[in-house]
C-alpha cells in the first residue's frame, strides 16, 4: 500500500511541476532520491561514486521531466536514466584503465575488494550472502523487483530486455535462492 501512495505522490508532483511549482520537485526529489541512491549504490558497488553519480542523474531527470508525458512511467524512467549514467562511470572507468596499463591490476584488486567489502557491510542476514552469490542480472532484478518494489514491465524498461527475460531471471534468482538458504542434507 505504501508503495501505491508513493507513485500516486508522485504523478500528482510531476503534474504539479509541469504546471510550474518548483516546491514539487523538491518534493519529488526527496521522494525518490533514497530509492535511487540505492540503486546506483548496488550498480556501481561504492556510496561516494553513487553520490556524485545521483548528483548528475538529479540534473538530468529535473531538466527531462518537461518532456516525461506519462506520469506514471517516472519510476522506470528515474532508474533507467541512474542506470545509464552507472554504465558511463563504468565504461569511463574501463578507458581509464586500459590507458593506465600498469595501475590495471591494482586498480582491479582495489574494485573488486571494494565492492566485496560493500557487500559485507550491507550483509544483514543469511538472504543478503545469498543474493550476492547470484549473476549480477539475477542480483539486480532480484533488488529492484523485491527490495524497490518495481513491477515486471519497470524492470524490463530499467534494464533494457524483455519482461520474460526478467521473469526468467527472478525464477532462476528465487530458485538459487531457496537452495542456498534450505541446503538438502547430504546422505552419508
Amino acid at each position: 500500500m505504501q508503495r501505491d501512495r508513493k507513485r500516486v505522490l508522485s504523478e500528482f508532483l510531476i503534474v504539479s511541476a509541469h504546471a510550474g511549482d518548483r516546491r514539487a520537485l523538491d518534493r519529488l526529489c526527496q521522494l525518490w532520491h533514497g530509492d535511487l541512491l540505492r540503486h546506483a549504490a548496488r550498480l556501481i558497488g561504492e556510496a561516494e561514486a553513487a553520490r556524485d553519480i545521483m548528483q548528475e542523474a538529479w540534473c538530468d531527470i529535473l531538466r527531462g521531466l518537461r518532456r516525461l508525458r506519462e506520469p506514471a512511467a517516472f519510476p522506470a524512467w528515474a532508474y533507467r536514466i541512474v542506470a545509464r549514467k552507472c554504465a558511463a562511470e563504468i565504461r569511463g572507468r574501463q578507458t581509464d584503465r586500459r590507458t593506465a596499463d600498469g595501475l590495471r591490476a591494482e586498480l582491479a584488486g582495489a574494485a573488486i575488494d571494494g565492492i566485496a567489502d560493500a557487500e559485507r557491510q550491507a550483509d544483514q542476514g543469511a538472504i543478503r550472502l545469498a543474493m550476492a552469490d547470484l549473476p549480477a542480472e539475477q542480483h539486480l532484478a532480484l533488488a529492484l523487483y523485491h527490495q524497490d518494489g518495481l513491477s515486471v514491465a519497470e524492470i524490463a524498461v530499467i534494464t533494457d530486455t524483455a519482461a520474460g527475460t526478467v521473469k526468467t531471471r527472478l525464477m532462476h534468482a528465487r530458485r538459487k535462492l531457496a537452495a542456498a538458504l534450505n541446503p538438502e542434507p547430504t546422505a552419508s
